[in-house]
Protein backbone atom coordinates (compact mmCIF):
# COMPACT_ATOMS: atom_id res chain seq x y z
CA UNK A 1 0.00 0.00 0.00
CA UNK A 2 1.12 3.23 -1.08
CA UNK A 3 0.74 7.20 0.78
CA UNK A 4 -1.79 9.12 -1.05
CA UNK A 5 -3.45 12.49 -0.97
CA UNK A 6 -6.44 10.91 -1.42
CA UNK A 7 -8.75 10.84 2.24
CA UNK A 8 -9.77 7.37 0.88
CA UNK A 9 -6.30 5.76 1.22
CA UNK A 10 -6.87 6.59 4.99
CA UNK A 11 -9.71 5.04 5.27
CA UNK A 12 -8.06 1.70 3.99
CA UNK A 13 -5.47 1.89 6.28
CA UNK A 14 -7.85 2.18 8.61
CA UNK A 15 -10.19 -0.28 7.53
CA UNK A 16 -6.64 -2.74 7.35
CA UNK A 17 -5.55 -1.86 10.30
CA UNK A 18 -8.72 -2.91 12.52
CA UNK A 19 -9.20 -6.13 9.92
CA UNK A 20 -9.80 -8.75 13.13
CA UNK A 21 -7.76 -11.35 10.99
CA UNK A 22 -4.85 -9.23 9.56
CA UNK A 23 -4.60 -5.79 11.03
CA UNK A 24 -2.63 -4.62 13.92
CA UNK A 25 -3.38 -6.51 17.55
CA UNK A 26 -3.47 -3.09 19.34
CA UNK A 27 -5.58 -1.16 16.74
CA UNK A 28 -8.06 -4.23 16.66
CA UNK A 29 -8.67 -4.12 20.65
CA UNK A 30 -8.80 -0.31 20.52
CA UNK A 31 -12.48 1.25 21.44
CA UNK A 32 -13.58 4.71 21.68
CA UNK A 33 -12.89 4.91 25.20
CA UNK A 34 -9.28 3.88 25.22
CA UNK A 35 -9.08 6.30 22.19
CA UNK A 36 -9.92 8.99 23.44
CA UNK A 37 -7.15 10.04 25.43
CA UNK A 38 -5.09 10.23 22.24
CA UNK A 39 -8.00 12.59 20.67
CA UNK A 40 -7.27 15.14 23.21
CA UNK A 41 -3.91 14.62 23.45
CA UNK A 42 -3.67 15.12 19.00
CA UNK A 43 -5.73 18.28 19.23
CA UNK A 44 -3.43 19.91 22.13
CA UNK A 45 -0.09 18.86 19.54
CA UNK A 46 -1.90 20.76 17.09
CA UNK A 47 -2.84 24.08 19.50
CA UNK A 48 0.93 23.60 20.63
CA UNK A 49 2.10 23.48 17.13
CA UNK A 50 0.33 26.38 16.08
CA UNK A 51 1.82 28.40 19.08
CA UNK A 52 5.53 27.54 18.34
CA UNK A 53 4.32 28.99 14.51
CA UNK A 54 6.18 25.38 13.65
CA UNK A 55 4.31 24.64 9.86
CA UNK A 56 5.94 21.65 9.58
CA UNK A 57 4.79 20.46 12.63
CA UNK A 58 1.66 21.71 12.28
CA UNK A 59 0.89 19.77 8.68
CA UNK A 60 2.29 16.58 10.85
CA UNK A 61 0.02 16.75 14.07
CA UNK A 62 -3.36 17.77 11.63
CA UNK A 63 -2.71 14.22 10.36
CA UNK A 64 -2.73 12.86 13.64
CA UNK A 65 -5.78 14.13 14.05
CA UNK A 66 -7.37 13.12 11.36
CA UNK A 67 -6.09 9.97 11.76
CA UNK A 68 -8.46 10.27 15.03
CA UNK A 69 -11.62 10.91 13.32
CA UNK A 70 -11.14 8.23 10.87
CA UNK A 71 -10.37 5.97 13.70
CA UNK A 72 -13.28 6.71 15.81
CA UNK A 73 -15.58 6.51 12.23
CA UNK A 74 -14.07 3.35 11.31
CA UNK A 75 -15.12 1.95 14.87
CA UNK A 76 -18.57 3.51 14.74
CA UNK A 77 -19.18 1.91 11.07
CA UNK A 78 -18.00 -1.38 12.75
CA UNK A 79 -20.98 -0.49 15.12
CA UNK A 80 -23.50 0.18 12.53
CA UNK A 81 -23.40 3.29 13.43
CA UNK A 82 -22.00 5.69 11.18
CA UNK A 83 -19.47 5.87 8.59
CA UNK A 84 -16.75 8.50 8.03
CA UNK A 85 -18.84 9.62 5.09
CA UNK A 86 -21.44 10.29 7.48
CA UNK A 87 -19.39 12.49 9.64
CA UNK A 88 -18.31 14.55 6.44
CA UNK A 89 -22.07 15.06 5.01
CA UNK A 90 -22.83 16.03 8.27
CA UNK A 91 -20.05 18.83 8.96
CA UNK A 92 -20.68 19.87 5.54
CA UNK A 93 -24.83 20.42 5.83
CA UNK A 94 -23.76 22.23 9.22
CA UNK A 95 -21.77 24.71 7.49
CA UNK A 96 -24.34 25.48 4.50
CA UNK A 97 -26.97 25.07 6.85
CA UNK A 98 -25.27 27.86 8.97
CA UNK A 99 -24.31 30.05 6.08
CA UNK A 100 -27.28 30.43 3.86
CA UNK A 101 -25.63 34.05 3.07
CA UNK A 102 -23.31 32.29 1.10
CA UNK A 103 -24.76 29.23 0.02
CA UNK A 104 -28.10 30.19 -0.88
CA UNK A 105 -30.50 33.42 -1.05
CA UNK A 106 -30.33 35.15 2.60
CA UNK A 107 -31.24 38.86 3.80
CA UNK A 108 -28.51 38.62 6.28
CA UNK A 109 -26.08 41.38 4.53
CA UNK A 110 -24.14 42.66 7.82
CA UNK A 111 -22.16 41.63 11.03
CA UNK A 112 -25.28 41.66 12.94
CA UNK A 113 -28.20 40.05 10.67
CA UNK A 114 -25.43 36.93 10.36
CA UNK A 115 -25.60 36.59 13.76
CA UNK A 116 -29.23 36.56 14.54
CA UNK A 117 -29.44 34.53 11.83
CA UNK A 118 -26.67 31.94 12.56
CA UNK A 119 -28.30 32.29 16.01
CA UNK A 120 -32.08 31.46 15.11
CA UNK A 121 -30.36 28.45 12.81
CA UNK A 122 -28.36 26.86 16.14
CA UNK A 123 -32.04 27.07 17.88
CA UNK A 124 -33.21 25.10 14.96
CA UNK A 125 -30.32 22.66 15.18
CA UNK A 126 -30.94 21.95 19.05
CA UNK A 127 -34.81 20.91 18.62
CA UNK A 128 -33.69 18.63 15.56
CA UNK A 129 -31.19 17.75 18.34
CA UNK A 130 -33.21 16.59 21.16
CA UNK A 131 -35.91 14.91 18.90
CA UNK A 132 -33.15 12.44 18.19
CA UNK A 133 -31.68 12.19 21.18
CA UNK A 134 -35.47 10.99 22.14
CA UNK A 135 -36.13 8.60 19.42
CA UNK A 136 -32.67 6.83 20.54
CA UNK A 137 -33.84 6.85 24.25
CA UNK A 138 -31.24 9.13 25.39
CA UNK A 139 -32.73 11.14 28.57
CA UNK A 140 -29.90 12.95 30.22
CA UNK A 141 -28.90 15.88 28.53
CA UNK A 142 -25.83 17.55 29.87
CA UNK A 143 -26.64 20.92 27.18
CA UNK A 144 -29.88 21.31 29.26
CA UNK A 145 -30.15 23.48 31.99
CA UNK A 146 -28.43 26.77 33.62
CA UNK A 147 -25.27 24.41 33.43
CA UNK A 148 -25.70 23.65 29.89
CA UNK A 149 -23.72 26.57 28.10
CA UNK A 150 -20.97 24.99 30.11
CA UNK A 151 -18.82 22.53 27.35
CA UNK A 152 -18.31 19.07 28.40
CA UNK A 153 -15.72 19.06 25.87
CA UNK A 154 -13.19 21.39 27.96
CA UNK A 155 -10.39 20.19 29.78
CA UNK A 156 -11.28 19.20 33.00
CA UNK A 157 -9.54 22.06 34.99
CA UNK A 158 -11.65 24.84 32.76
CA UNK A 159 -14.86 22.89 33.00
CA UNK A 160 -14.68 22.58 36.44
CA UNK A 161 -14.06 26.76 36.63
CA UNK A 162 -16.29 27.53 34.32
CA UNK A 163 -19.17 25.41 36.12
CA UNK A 164 -18.38 27.21 39.55
CA UNK A 165 -18.08 30.30 37.64
CA UNK A 166 -21.54 29.79 36.46
CA UNK A 167 -23.18 28.37 39.74
CA UNK A 168 -21.63 31.83 41.62
CA UNK A 169 -23.95 33.69 39.29
CA UNK A 170 -27.27 32.49 41.08
CA UNK A 171 -25.36 32.93 44.66
CA UNK A 172 -24.57 29.01 45.07
CA UNK A 173 -20.56 29.79 45.92
CA UNK A 174 -18.41 30.53 48.92
CA UNK A 175 -18.21 33.75 50.48
CA UNK A 176 -14.56 33.66 50.57
CA UNK A 177 -11.61 31.48 50.45
CA UNK A 178 -10.99 30.45 54.14
CA UNK A 179 -13.69 27.87 53.93
CA UNK A 180 -12.77 26.49 50.51
CA UNK A 181 -9.43 25.63 52.75
CA UNK A 182 -11.50 23.42 55.25
CA UNK A 183 -12.93 21.84 52.94
CA UNK A 184 -9.79 20.70 50.83
CA UNK A 185 -9.00 19.61 54.27
CA UNK A 186 -12.22 17.48 54.48
CA UNK A 187 -11.61 16.13 50.76
CA UNK A 188 -8.04 14.88 51.88
CA UNK A 189 -9.47 13.23 54.98
CA UNK A 190 -11.89 11.26 52.76
CA UNK A 191 -9.13 10.32 50.43
CA UNK A 192 -7.11 9.14 53.03
CA UNK A 193 -9.86 6.89 53.95
CA UNK A 194 -10.59 5.48 50.81
CA UNK A 195 -6.89 4.58 50.40
CA UNK A 196 -7.00 2.67 53.78
CA UNK A 197 -10.06 0.63 52.14
CA UNK A 198 -8.25 0.15 49.43
CA UNK A 199 -11.33 1.37 46.89
CA UNK A 200 -10.35 2.55 43.41
CA UNK A 201 -13.79 4.23 42.17
CA UNK A 202 -13.68 5.90 45.76
CA UNK A 203 -10.37 6.68 45.52
CA UNK A 204 -10.93 8.01 42.12
CA UNK A 205 -13.91 9.90 43.40
CA UNK A 206 -12.26 11.91 45.98
CA UNK A 207 -9.58 12.13 44.62
CA UNK A 208 -11.76 14.54 41.60
CA UNK A 209 -13.87 16.21 44.27
CA UNK A 210 -10.17 17.24 46.03
CA UNK A 211 -9.22 18.73 42.43
CA UNK A 212 -12.79 20.09 42.21
CA UNK A 213 -12.29 22.04 45.44
CA UNK A 214 -8.45 23.38 44.28
CA UNK A 215 -10.01 24.96 41.50
CA UNK A 216 -12.84 26.67 43.27
CA UNK A 217 -9.75 28.27 45.69
CA UNK A 218 -8.22 29.38 42.79
CA UNK A 219 -10.85 31.17 41.21
CA UNK A 220 -11.24 33.07 44.36
CA UNK A 221 -7.72 34.27 44.80
CA UNK A 222 -7.95 35.40 41.29
CA UNK A 223 -4.96 32.76 40.01
CA UNK A 224 -6.51 30.39 36.90
CA UNK A 225 -6.01 26.85 37.68
CA UNK A 226 -4.77 26.20 34.45
CA UNK A 227 -1.77 28.29 34.17
CA UNK A 228 -1.22 27.90 38.18
CA UNK A 229 -0.95 24.41 37.02
CA UNK A 230 0.99 25.52 33.92
CA UNK A 231 3.54 27.20 35.66
CA UNK A 232 3.87 24.12 38.50
CA UNK A 233 4.95 21.84 34.95
CA UNK A 234 7.34 24.51 33.82
CA UNK A 235 9.35 24.64 37.48
CA UNK A 236 8.80 20.88 37.45
CA UNK A 237 10.74 20.09 33.88
CA UNK A 238 13.21 22.61 35.14
CA UNK A 239 14.17 20.89 38.31
CA UNK A 240 14.37 17.30 37.10
CA UNK A 241 16.22 18.37 33.81
CA UNK A 242 18.50 20.16 36.99
CA UNK A 243 18.86 16.56 38.38
CA UNK A 244 19.20 15.03 35.38
CA UNK A 245 22.63 17.01 34.49
CA UNK A 246 24.04 17.06 37.78
CA UNK A 247 23.99 13.06 37.56
CA UNK A 248 25.23 12.99 34.05
CA UNK A 249 28.25 15.30 35.38
CA UNK A 250 29.01 12.61 38.25
CA UNK A 251 28.68 10.10 35.97
CA UNK A 252 25.85 8.84 36.81
CA UNK A 253 22.13 8.00 35.41
CA UNK A 254 18.75 8.84 36.49
CA UNK A 255 17.73 5.16 36.66
CA UNK A 256 20.78 4.24 38.43
CA UNK A 257 20.31 7.11 41.13
CA UNK A 258 18.50 6.74 44.64
CA UNK A 259 15.29 8.65 45.26
CA UNK A 260 17.61 10.29 48.03
CA UNK A 261 19.97 11.52 45.62
CA UNK A 262 17.36 12.94 43.42
CA UNK A 263 15.98 14.64 46.21
CA UNK A 264 18.76 16.06 47.31
CA UNK A 265 19.73 17.19 43.74
CA UNK A 266 16.11 18.39 43.41
CA UNK A 267 16.66 20.90 47.32
CA UNK A 268 19.41 22.41 45.80
CA UNK A 269 17.96 23.52 42.26
CA UNK A 270 14.66 24.79 44.89
CA UNK A 271 17.54 26.73 46.65
CA UNK A 272 19.17 27.78 43.24
CA UNK A 273 15.80 29.51 42.02
CA UNK A 274 14.94 31.62 45.95
CA UNK A 275 18.63 32.84 45.62
CA UNK A 276 17.61 34.38 41.54
CA UNK A 277 14.55 35.42 42.84
CA UNK A 278 16.19 37.41 46.07
CA UNK A 279 18.92 38.68 43.67
CA UNK A 280 16.39 40.02 41.31
CA UNK A 281 14.31 41.42 44.18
Amino acid sequence: MEPSKDISRLIEIMAALRNPQTGCPWDIEQDFESIKPYTIEEAYEVADAIERKDMDDLCDELGDLLLQVVFHARMAEEAGEFSFGDVVEAITRKMIRRHPHVFARSDADTPDAVKKQWDEIKQAEKRERTERRARRGLSEDFKAGFLGSVQRSFPALTEALKLQERAAKVGFDWSAPEPILDKIEEEIDELRVALRDGDKTKVSDELGDLIFAVVNIGRHVKADPEQALRGTNTKFRRRFNHIEMVLEAEGETLEAASLERMEEIWQAAKAIERAVVAGAE
